[in-house]
């Protein structure tokens, strides 16, 4: 069955590439709003070889598997995390067989102050900070990260008082980034550029402090038999946007 798979979606991005082989289609995806900016520059290379159009939405994972259990007509999800797309494939809103991790996210705490966020984030234990964004933590999976970090950190509680949850994860770094929050958990994505952080200061969370943030698309029901979607999955594994998920901090699996 796997061999078939792979056989399959090889067919099919060969197809894709062929001039006029394909109807173009306009699919809508919901994307996890931490890969905001790369999957627009996926979306236009994807647009630019293949004449489909691609319809994004960006929010939390969390509001996007209730959509999608009340029929929002999406045709993939880019999930931030491996649970959703697999909830989905038992509940029987998505198509079995069709995941694949597409990028590992890593969590940041940042600050766009430079110098306020150390190299060890002693930040967090002396206090020197008004406000902490993180995303909601029940529904975003960067916002779970985070609460697990804190967990680990044995810091959950001390901080409790000064914590301010993003409905998602942008929202979260916009607290930050307007410095309504002195610091905060983001995603590196949302501030790395060039391998390093662009501006303000910045800890990357070490990754045994949470759980890995396997970010996994999955091919939802109405993207059945849309050899558009089928396509843009199998394009998340191409090279071209590999290069630029790594571009943005992520590990490829």
């Amino acid at each position: 069955m796997l061999k078939f798979a792979h056989r399959f979606a090889a067919i099919v991005f060969v197809l894709m590439l062929a001039p006029g082989k394909l109807q173009a289609e306009n699919i809508k995806v919901a994307v996890a709003a931490n890969f905001t900016a790369p999957m627009k520059l996926i979306a236009a290379e994807f647009e630019r070889d293949t004449g489909h159009k691609l319809t994004l939405a960006f929010g939390a994972t969390g509001q996007f598997y209730a959509q999608i259990r009340h029929g929002a007509p999406f045709a993939l999800l880019l999930s931030a995390d491996d649970e959703t797309p697999l909830r989905l494939q038992k509940e029987g809103f998505a198509v079995d067989a069709t995941r694949l991790t597409y990028a590992i996210g890593r969590l940041v705490l940042w600050s766009k102050k430079p110098g306020l966020v150390d190299a060890q984030a002693q930040v967090l234990r002396s206090g020197n900070f008004d406000k902490l964004a993180i995303a909601n933590p029940k529904l975003a999976p960067y916002g779970a990260a985070a609460i697990e970090t804190l967990e680990k950190l044995g810091l959950r509680e001390r901080l409790a008082p000064r914590i301010v949850e993003g409905a998602n994860i942008a929202q979260a770094f916009q607290f930050v980034a307007s410095e309504s929050a002195s610091l905060g958990f983001v995603a590196l994505s949302q501030v790395y550029e060039h391998g390093g952080i662009r501006e303000g200061s910045g800890w990357i969370v070490p990754q045994q402090l949470h759980a890995p943030i396997k970010q996994d698309a999955v091919l939802l029901n109405p993207g059945k038999g849309s050899l558009s979607a089928q396509a843009l999955l199998n394009y998340l594994e191409s090279e071209k946007a590999r290069r630029i998920i790594r571009a943005f901090g992520y590990e490829i699996p």
